[in-house]
């Protein structure tokens, strides 16, 4: 028997959760085929089985969160185990509801649970993984009398193990119901009108990183605008040569990226990192670019934007929101990022205070163009005008930094000549 693990995912990926199995006990594998699908804090990652064999058993069910380095599931490599061990659990017609695989695989007993004891439907409501109800029932422990340590009151094998083990197992654990129950609470809603969703793990993950970012983080945020003439005057008499030369449409993007990159450069501090008591200079230039999809935000990575040409950073942002919104995002295209620029123009906003992507000190907001009368000098004209929001950091920048940090994209923007002094 070989155990399929949780494989190494990322530096700062230590779990996910079991969004979809791809096989099921019974099923044959080959090495490299993929047999589940992994949801992480960024990306969903399909795990692949190292050997090849008949999938004999789950370890883990849909849902639940594991570990790196965790075993999930057991291969057979000889193959010779597979049919046997689900139809071995058909008797126990108490857990078929519990174990939907095995019951697949259990035809004559479908009708069971239509029979079962009161006792049973209550098991049935315990949050336990596969392998714990299974060696709950070779052990004849009910699994409501486990006492649990786990916060959501899921029992694992562990807790088995130590009932089994405990000279008085039925009398203080108690305790396990009440806290299953209390991990089921705040979804009870006595009110057909209301769709109770569970977030994802992707949605939990932003929800607590923003209020976390705000718990610690000392942020600000300054505004400005910018008069966008000039840029649409030269997007508007190069937009055919370049989709001709490049096959890229030119976008505003490249241009930010640019403007931003540039007023990096005069203030490095907005490209920093607090690491404790330490500043981390970054002398690269990752800049993330903050993509909407279905599940969630994602902020994808420009690696080393400084070195590529306008063309190279609208196919790297085309390139990546595709994927994004496909679901095709690899870690390597998320990690790092050293400055963000999120774009809520493109839905309609007109102003907005962005929050900062930890750890990064700074994010720069663009918003929707918007034709307004301007005083250029002693005449009143219409001009496109964007307002630009830069949320920081404020224990290493200051605000006469994040100003002038600020002030230099609008000036870049506004005479875009000087972006070619980037590259």
């Amino acid at each position: 028997m070989a155990e399929v693990k949780v494989p190494e995912l990322a530096e700062s990926i230590s779990e996910g959760s079991i969004a979809q199995w791809l096989k099921q006990p019974g099923d044959r594998v080959e090495k490299g085929e993929y047999v589940l699908e992994l949801e992480t804090d960024k990306v969903n990652v399909e795990i692949i089985s190292d050997y090849t064999g008949t999938l004999t058993e789950l370890l883990a069910e849909e849902g639940d969160t594991v570990q790196v380095g965790q075993s999930i599931a057991i291969v057979d490599e000889n193959g010779t185990a597979a049919a046997a061990a689900p139809k071995a659990e058909a008797p126990k017609t108490e857990e078929v509801k519990a174990e939907p695989v095995k019951a697949e695989q259990a035809a004559p007993a479908q009708e069971a649970p239509k029979a079962e004891t009161k006792e049973a439907s209550s098991t049935q409501q315990v949050i336990a993984s596969p392998a714990a109800r299974k060696l709950a029932r070779e052990k004849g422990i009910d699994l409501t009398q486990v006492p649990v340590v786990d916060p959501l009151g899921r029992v694992r094998v562990q807790d088995v193990e130590a009932a089994s083990n405990a000279p008085a197992p039925v009398a203080a654990p108690k305790q396990a119901a009440p806290a299953a129950k209390q991990a089921a609470a705040p979804v009870e809603v006595n009110d057909d009108r209301i769709e109770v969703v569970k977030m994802t793990r992707r949605r939990q993950t932003i929800a607590k990183r923003l209020v976390q970012v705000q718990s610690e983080a000392a942020m600000l945020t300054t505004f400005n605008e910018v008069d966008l003439s000039a840029v649409m005057e030269l997007r508007s008499r190069h937009k055919d040569s370049f989709v001709k030369a490049n096959d890229v449409k030119l976008g505003f993007m490249s241009f930010f990226t640019k403007a931003v990159i540039g007023a990096l450069k005069k203030y490095p501090l907005l490209n920093a990192e607090i690491k404790g008591d330490h500043i981390l200079k970054k002398n690269f230039y990752d800049i993330g670019v903050a993509v909407s999809t279905e599940e969630g935000l994602v902020v994808p990575v420009v690696r080393d934007a400084d070195r590529k040409s306008f063309a190279e950073i609208e196919q790297n942002i085309s390139d990546l929101a595709v994927k994004a919104r496909n679901n095709k995002l690899g870690l390597s295209d998320l990690s790092g990022g050293t400055f963000t620029i999120t774009n809520g123009g493109t839905f309609g906003s007109l102003l907005s205070t962005p929050i900062l992507n930890a750890p990064q000190v700074g994010i720069l907001g663009m918003h929707t163009i918007k034709t307004r009368p301007i005083a250029v000098g002693d005449q009143i004209e219409n001009r496109p005008m964007m307002y630009l929001a830069l949320s920081y950091d404020h224990r290493i920048v200051d605000g006469k930094e994040a100003v002038g940090f600020l002030v230099a994209i609008k000036d870049m923007l506004e005479d875009p000549e000087q972006l070619l002094l980037q590259g």
